[in-house]
């Protein structure tokens, strides 16, 4: 866990997605009536005008999207970690739907503990579910080895 980092703000609308990432499980807003996912999570469908949603279960994998790499100066929890990932991760069952994380190399792995320079556009991630701060689970991406799915 890393002191001071800047987290996520929780509202009523995305307390579910933590409350699910805190269990492990990766899901996506979706519209009750016309089945739009959303994110991030929001009281009304920007489709169709509901509001009403489920939370749909996903298969936590995906492939990296886009990436950058933040360098100083950063606020100071994260200089001490300069230069580190930021993948952009798409998600199979809705190619429209990206998540941001860090890829690690294993599941409780330091967000500066690959070389971003090895990271690549395409390759195939998987989630995994390390507690940010005391209570707060963020999710991050582990790269997926040749013939895993």
């Amino acid at each position: 866990m890393i002191e001071g980092l800047l987290l996520p703000g929780m509202d009523e609308d995305s307390e579910p997605f933590f409350g699910f990432t805190a269990v492990q499980e990766l899901r996506v807003q979706c519209c009750s009536d016309c089945s739009a996912a959303r994110m991030p999570p929001r009281p009304m469908c920007p489709h169709c005008g509901s509001l009403e949603s489920i939370w749909e279960l996903l298969s936590g994998s995906g492939t990296i999207w886009s990436y950058c790499v933040p360098h100083g100066p950063l606020l100071p929890a994260y200089s001490a970690l300069a230069p580190y990932n930021l993948i952009i991760v798409e998600i199979p069952e809705y190619p429209a739907i990206r998540f941001c994380g860090n890829l690690v190399a294993s599941p409780n792995g330091e967000i500066n503990e690959l070389d971003p320079a090895g990271i690549r556009i395409g390759e195939s991630v998987q989630v995994v579910f390390p507690e940010a701060v005391e209570g707060v689970v963020l999710p991050r991406w582990q790269r997926l080895e040749d013939g895993e799915s």
